[in-house]
């Protein structure tokens, strides 16, 4: 017998409880608000939505204890980028922080709408100088992969045009990102 195991069996003959194991404390990020946004986790081919055109990688995975999101997208040409995302108990909204080369830096706000995320903020200008208002919509298909929408209006949210359309296609062979 062990000096360990001889030990736990006296301290159990003399009636003391066996050492206490602290349990690990829940992320406190694990309630339903903050996985809002989870269905777009994983490693992902980016595509043309309707085609089998790819446009970038993108890697988005949990950080911070599982309170935000991060991405790091690496287009196949021009400019990669990385965005930070999470959800504001005090506001009630989620917020993603956009870092790239262009348009620089970007602030998204937003939530949850009839199950897709909606993040909406001013990224550059229009054709005319004018603040562009930019609307993203991420949504997971049927089939696991998750289609970002992105719309523009230059009358801040009056009326709204295509911008991109992008579908992300699981890297691991099946259509749900892990």
């Amino acid at each position: 017998m062990t000096i360990i195991a001889a030990a736990l069996f006296a301290m159990m003959q003399q009636g003391s409880a066996a050492p206490v194991v602290p349990t690990p404390r829940p992320s406190p990020c694990a309630s339903e608000q903050y996985t809002a946004l989870d269905f777009w986790v994983g490693d992902w081919n980016v595509y043309q939505t309707g085609s089998d055109t790819q446009v970038a990688t993108s890697r988005i995975e949990k950080v911070s204890n599982g309170c935000a999101i991060r991405e790091s997208w690496m287009p196949l040409r021009g400019p990669g980028g990385t965005s930070l995302s999470s959800y504001d108990a005090q506001t009630g909204l989620w917020n993603q922080l956009w870092i790239g080369a262009q348009p620089g830096i970007v602030f998204f706000e937003g939530g949850p709408v009839e199950g897709s995320m909606v993040l909406t903020g001013y990224w550059g200008q229009d054709a005319e100088g004018k603040p562009s208002l930019v609307r993203m919509t991420y949504s997971q298909n049927a089939d696991g992969s998750v289609r970002q929408y992105g719309q523009a209006s230059s009358d801040h949210g009056l009326s709204w045009t295509d911008s991109f359309d992008l579908t992300y296609r699981s890297q691991g062979g099946s259509a749900a990102g892990d």
